[in-house]
């Protein structure tokens, strides 16, 4: 498997994140800072969804990734 490729692949990939319209916090901490100094904190569980779908969602993107790059040796 090329290492560079897929290191240029993440790079790439962290870049839009924070391109996006709402930008990605930089920690967990930080997040839940923000829900409770936003008063809701009470979104703990949808909170919790999302970040497990969004980690659902980048395991499955690295996976094609790899399988890309390695589809050939």
């Amino acid at each position: 498997m090329n290492v560079k490729k897929l290191n240029e692949y993440f790079e790439s990939e962290f870049k839009m994140l924070d391109r996006s319209i709402v930008a990605t916090p930089p920690t967990r901490e930080s997040l839940e800072s923000f829900c409770k100094a936003s008063g809701t904190e009470g979104w703990f569980l949808p909170m919790q969804f999302a970040m497990n779908f969004g980690y659902k969602m980048a395991l499955e993107n690295v996976k094609d990734e790899v399988t890309n790059l390695t589809k050939d040796l």
